[in-house]
């Protein structure tokens, strides 16, 4: 597939998704970028901002499969990766599959379950397989968890460690409508009569695939791997920060900068693209010194300030 199909295809996917999702075709982009780079999305927001049916809505317009899993205390690993039972019909035990066997999976409230649940999901994002009673099992591909946590609640919860946070390609959040949005959307369902939502699929998964090698062969020069290299450094050395990124970013923005570069038709990497998602690949890989997050500096507003300390490339 050519870069400029990616282009002409994202257009008609941003304008079909849009007619469920009101505003937000940041957001909307930003989650298609982690698809076209087979990564996974942890989306940290409120309740009721839409982050389910983002999700729901990209599968059906991309022709994915799609499950979802609500994450609970007494949730079980084998809920999730299925397990083998006995089948008396055939005398032999056969495997019922979990909602892991999926493209898109949405892991709604992931730090409701406990760690070993958590463990069991995060292993399957990391190597793309499951091992069930001794017998691996591939997951199918594409296959990216977008899973949610609320910011707000801390009773109950098993918050993801640092070392798991970073497993996701990206963190985001969706933000509330602006009054004008909010309006929209009040509008559209009196004109729908219904809660549900139609849209019509405009890829498959095979395509999707395409789309994820053609990224591959976006050309990233130079000067631009140095950049993307001097921003993840900088992390390691800034004052506010206790642990900076591992290489584990540097991939990361390398990969989304691609992506990004492929949405709007280019087949090489400018500094904009790396700039336009360095928050949400690095933000949730850095840990800041106690004094500051006291104050309530945020991890996104350090790597915006990084962001202006290292000197953009000229010429490209």
């Amino acid at each position: 597939m050519k870069i400029e199909d990616i282009e002409k295809y994202y257009a008609e996917i941003s304008k079909e998704v849009g007619k469920v999702i009101v505003g937000k075709k940041e957001v909307i982009e930003k989650l298609f970028m982690a698809i076209l780079c087979n990564g996974h999305v942890l989306l940290e927001d409120y309740p009721g901002l839409a982050k389910t049916l983002m999700a729901k809505t990209l599968s059906i317009v991309l022709g994915c499969k799609f499950n979802r899993i609500q994450f609970t205390p007494d949730l079980l690993p084998a809920d999730i990766i299925g397990t083998y039972i006995f089948n008396q019909k055939i005398g032999d035990f056969e495997l019922r599959k979990g909602p892991i066997f999926t493209n898109i999976l949405l892991a709604d409230e992931i730090n409701r379950a406990p760690p070993k649940t958590q463990s069991a999901l995060l292993e399957a994002m990391q190597e793309r397989q499951v091992t069930i009673e001794g017998i691996t099992h591939k997951l199918d591909e594409p296959f990216v968890v977008f899973a949610t946590q609320n910011p707000i609640e801390f009773e109950g919860v098993y918050p993801l460690p640092e070392a798991q946070i970073d497993r996701f390609l990206i963190k985001t959040s969706v933000g509330y409508p602006t009054r004008d949005e909010e309006t929209e959307i009040l509008r559209r369902r009196i004109e729908r009569k219904k809660d549900s939502f139609d849209v019509r699929k405009i890829l498959d998964k095979e395509k999707v695939l395409e789309m994820q090698k053609s990224v591959e062969n976006v050309h990233v020069d130079d000067v631009i791997l140095e950049y993307i290299v001097n921003i993840v450094n900088e992390t390691r050395n800034h004052p506010s920060i206790e642990v900076g990124s591992s290489p584990r970013g540097s991939l990361a923005l390398l990969k989304l900068s691609r992506s990004h570069a492929a949405i709007y038709g280019r087949d090489y990497v400018i500094p904009d693209d790396v700039k336009f998602i360095a928050v949400e690949a690095l933000s949730h890989r850095i840990l800041l010194k106690s004094e500051y997050w006291v104050k309530g500096i945020k991890p996104e507003n350090v790597i915006e300030e990084v962001l202006k300390q290292v000197p953009v490339p000229k010429g490209l």
